[in-house]
């Protein structure tokens, strides 16, 4: 990775500097948001973005923070999964082969380095799922493991708010056992900070969640046809490849060992009571698949692949024992357990070529343009797009086209008068409006209509791209007056060798 990137560390993602962003901002400026001028609720983890800022604050600002946390994650990841499936087997195999499994399947060795809250997330989870279990196990008596999983919950959805699908559904199972009580505290713990969260953010941007999650996430405004827009949501999810590439085999797998133990219940009691989580899990996966995000670097199921192997791997005990004897008894199980296996693998690729060349694209894109910003335009007002690099590297004013760290541009999409050309009148607009000097956009992103008063000066172009959205970058001049100090600025910085600047004549 250092090696293709002039042996400068590089995250895998561009959000990454998203939250070194803000963390800088809120432990150096009290400011908690993209620039130290003005708030703005960009973070999809909270406590994430917080624990880094405490850790600024006391250590100083370092971009090295982040894979820090990860790493101890990573070390605890390992650590609990392995005690966790000691107590299915105490052969070295099983253990072994199990955590190797869960970790790949899950691609936790690329999360590692995406500098991002997954990490934590999974970590979280796996407590949560050891604890849980242990209480089952004890017949609802141990209190203590009760006590830490209420621990956990407490923690899960300001680290990823799509923790609240797992609330909602382990607490419904909960329920059909007649564990109110239990399933009305899952829900205090659970949803009790997020709603602690929402209040606070509407008070300062006028929506529930922070600005990544209104801008990625599915949903509902209730302003016309409530129904209509459900069909649409679930007429989208259908329609993610990404789920019937990354889940569907896992969920299937699932739906075998539930259909073979149900085959052989002695009572739906007794079999609702040993799936339980399972059914809690694969409750969880649906919720999510439906309303939040299953693409990039395969991080947003991560905690759901590693929920997974843990409650089904232990059901797997003899294909460990003995593969043959195993694969016989039940085919379809055997084809379902080897399609997971495969699917492992090709995880395994991909996940290679992204370590391969993700901080690459990412240093010679992001971080060289936030470079540029802080050797000539440190404090200068910048309209830009993909904002964690040229936030974190720099002091500047920004206008994002996106939304993620400018409100102005979430309220343009909500007005009634929205259209392609409109946005683009509304950027050229506010920009002039706003004495914005310079853009450093996609011009893809600028949906077909660049503001007129622009002026193209330069494109920006990176090769082997596998992370980025678009391998060029374009900068408009938007004031005039600096257009020959722009070109100037533009020849002079020393671009890494693999980006092709071309200057627009």
């Amino acid at each position: 990775m250092t090696s293709k990137t002039e042996w400068n560390f590089t995250y895998l993602l561009d959000d990454a500097y998203i939250h070194l962003a803000l963390a800088k901002n809120f432990a150096l400026h009290g400011v908690w948001g993209m620039t130290p001028h003005e708030f703005s609720s960009s973070s999809s983890s909270p406590v994430f973005t917080f624990l880094i800022s405490v850790l600024m604050w006391i250590f100083g600002n370092s971009a090295l923070i982040p894979l820090v946390i990860n790493l101890l994650c990573a070390v605890n990841i390992l650590c609990f999964l392995t005690k966790y499936f000691r107590r299915f087997s105490i052969k070295t195999n099983f253990i072994l082969l199990s955590v190797l499994f869960t970790v790949f399947s899950a691609a936790l060795h690329l999360q590692l380095f995406s500098g991002m809250e997954h990490l934590m997330q999974v970590l979280l989870v796996i407590l949560n799922i050891y604890f849980f279990t242990d209480w089952i196990s004890g017949n609802f008596t141990k209190r203590n493991s009760l006590y830490f999983f209420y621990g956990t919950i407490l923690l899960l959805g300001l680290v990823r708010f799509e923790m609240m699908f797992y609330f909602v559904s382990v607490a419904f199972f909960l329920a059909l056992l007649k564990k109110f009580r239990e399933s009305l505290l899952i829900l205090i713990f659970g949803l009790g900070p997020v709603l602690i969260f929402c209040y606070f953010n509407y008070q300062q941007t006028g929506h529930l969640f922070p600005n990544s999650v209104v801008v990625k996430g599915a949903r509902i405004d209730f302003s016309g046809n409530v129904f209509e827009q459900i069909k649409d949501i679930l007429l989208s999810a259908l329609q993610n490849r990404s789920f019937y590439k990354r889940c569907l085999l896992p969920l299937l797998l699932l739906g075998a060992l539930l259909f073979a133990d149900f085959k052989e219940r002695r009572s739906l009691q007794e079999f609702y009571l040993k799936n339980f989580l399972l059914l809690a899990w694969a409750a969880t996966l649906l919720l999510h698949s439906v309303f939040a995000d299953l693409k990039n670097i395969l991080r947003y199921e991560a905690y759901l692949m590693v929920a997974f192997a843990m409650l089904t791997l232990p059901r797997l005990t003899s294909y460990f024992e003995d593969f043959k004897i195993a694969s016989k008894k039940n085919y379809i199980l055997t084809f379902l357990v080897l399609g997971n296996i495969v699917l492992m693998f090709s995880k395994m690729v991909f996940s290679h070529k992204i370590l391969m060349y993700g901080s690459k694209n990412i240093y010679e894109q992001q971080v060289q343009a936030g470079e540029f910003l802080h050797t000539y335009y440190n404090d200068t007002k910048v309209v830009a797009n993909d904002i964690g690099a040229m936030s974190y590297f720099t002091d500047i004013h920004l206008f994002d086209i996106v939304g993620l760290g400018s409100p102005q541009i979430m309220e343009f999409n909500q007005r009634a008068d929205y259209s392609e050309r409109a946005f683009g009148k509304y950027v050229g607009d506010y920009s002039i409006e706003q004495n914005y000097q310079l853009a450093i956009v996609y011009k893809e992103w600028l949906r077909g209509f660049v503001p007129a008063e622009w002026e193209e000066v330069a494109v920006l172009t990176i090769e082997s791209n596998a992370v980025v959205s678009q391998p060029d970058v374009t900068i408009y001049c938007i004031n005039p007056a600096i257009k020959e100090s722009l070109e100037n600025n533009i020849r002079k910085f020393n671009w890494n060798k693999n980006v092709k600047v071309r200057i627009i004549e």
